[in-house]
């Protein structure tokens, strides 16, 4: 009974709340900014006749959750440009209205999930237990009963390393770190809204988790591979990290710095191999050390490009 009265065509809420919460899915905000509350003390809705036109034709359409979010992210709105200009700013500051495209970090699961996918990491497959990736050693015994069957914290080996964050066993006390820099909740209370924050904590991360170096080694080895000279290679990564051609000047500091690393790596004996053996996945042996160390560490600085790590 409350099932059916809560997806009965006549309930003004049900259609509207599931409707915004994919919009704030998709846009970074809902039509209704405070997605947890649409009661009196919530926000009103910035555009409440498009929340309505979206519930009705939602429930309409069977709940058909594939082609609200097909019908979203082909409007124009959705694929309108963030680039924003004086007189944009100035008629709709916190882009309320939608005069430009949406533009915001993405979400701590998403950011590891494409890091590994453009180091050809990722493993979609769908469903089955919970993973254990890469966490610092010790993490759960400071948090942990005595005897707890999640005292210890031992990571996983082969796909179970790469499989979607989604998946990853949670410890509510001891979350992982990695995604908490990236503001993602401790899952001790429901988060409708997450807060996004923009830390120096957060590259760090990037440059040195244990993850990302091995995405970063990775993408690299995909970078080596392509065919051409050094400037192709560089600009296949750039554009997959981006999903644009790096401009004259961003192409001159990629190849600026990874001349500089590929100088060191040569230079100093071992450093190279050090690098390149974080990570389980196996490494390419036909590559010169320390052209393939100088790769990495230009793929790492292309994975913590705020376009890399940013909806827009």
């Amino acid at each position: 009974g409350l099932a059916r009265w809560l997806t009965d065509p006549a309930h003004p809420l049900t259609a509207r709340v599931a409707v915004n919460r994919f919009w704030q899915q998709i846009f970074g905000t809902g039509i209704v900014k405070t997605a947890e509350d649409f009661g009196s003390q919530g926000q009103w809705p910035s555009n409440p006749e498009l929340l309505d036109w979206l519930a009705v034709d939602f429930v309409e359409s069977g709940w058909d959750i594939r082609r609200l979010l097909k019908q979203i992210m082909l409007s124009a709105a959705y694929r309108q440009t963030s680039r924003v200009t004086p007189e944009l700013l100035l008629a709709d500051p916190a882009n309320e209205l939608l005069s430009r495209g949406a533009r915001y970090r993405l979400d701590a699961e998403v950011v590891r999930d494409s890091a590994l996918l453009l180091g050809g990491l990722l493993r979609e497959n769908l469903g089955g237990k919970s993973v254990r990736p890469y966490q610092p050693d010790g993490i759960w015994e400071a948090v942990a009963f005595v005897g707890s069957t999640t005292q210890y914290y031992k990571r996983d080996s082969g796909d179970a390393l790469y499989r979607r964050s989604v998946y990853t066993f949670w410890k509510r006390t001891a979350p992982p770190p990695s995604l908490m820099a990236f503001d993602a909740p401790s899952r001790e209370t429901c988060v409708a809204r997450r807060a996004r924050t923009n830390t120096p904590l957060q590259a760090l991360v990037l440059m040195n988790d244990e993850q990302y170096v091995e995405a970063a080694r990775n993408l690299a080895s995909r970078m080596l591979q392509q065919p051409g000279d050094l400037s192709t290679r560089l600009s296949w990564g750039f554009r997959l990290c981006t999903g644009r051609t790096p401009e004259t000047g961003e192409l001159e500091v990629l190849l600026k710095t990874h001349l500089q690393h590929q100088q060191h790596f040569a230079a100093t004996a071992g450093e190279a191999d050090k690098l390149l053996a974080i990570g389980l996945s196996p490494r390419l042996p036909e590559i010169a050390a320390a052209d393939y160390a100088a790769m990495t560490m230009t793929a790492n600085l292309l994975l913590n490009l705020d376009e890399t790590i940013t909806r827009e």
